[in-house]
């Protein structure tokens, strides 16, 4: 149940990063809902394989080449996606920052309050 909150709020995150910044276009909640369901499918298994193939460039920036990285994985998703629109890697950039921020405070307050309750 958990997994299935987690991707609706990630869905919304999506359809609201879409709303603040223009660089970013989503269809619909049916083409965001796809879109957060392969986002975290490319994040579970593509994206480990490429932080360990670019760690010295990552270790060399001292890190900052994980923007890059997340940069690149959401824009990839854009050319799986159909109603999912970025317009360019700055947008992508730009608009990964967005939805990472956005989806850490939305699942930190949903399910923050949803442990205490358990510890309770």
């Amino acid at each position: 149940m958990t997994l299935i909150v987690r991707w609706f709020i990630n869905a919304l995150a999506l359809m609201l990063v879409a709303y603040l910044y223009s660089g970013v276009q989503v269809d619909g909640i049916f083409a965001a809902l796809i879109a957060a369901l392969v986002l975290g499918l490319v994040n579970a298994v593509i994206r480990p394989l490429l932080v360990i193939l670019t760690l010295p460039v990552t270790i060399l920036t001292l890190g900052l080449f994980i923007f890059v990285l997340n940069a690149f994985m959401f824009w990839f998703v854009t050319e799986i996606v159909k109603g999912f629109t970025v317009t360019g890697f700055m947008a992508a950039l730009i608009g990964s920052l967005m939805f990472s921020v956005i989806s850490l405070v939305t699942n930190w307050l949903v399910f923050d309050k949803e442990e205490k309750k358990k510890k309770s």
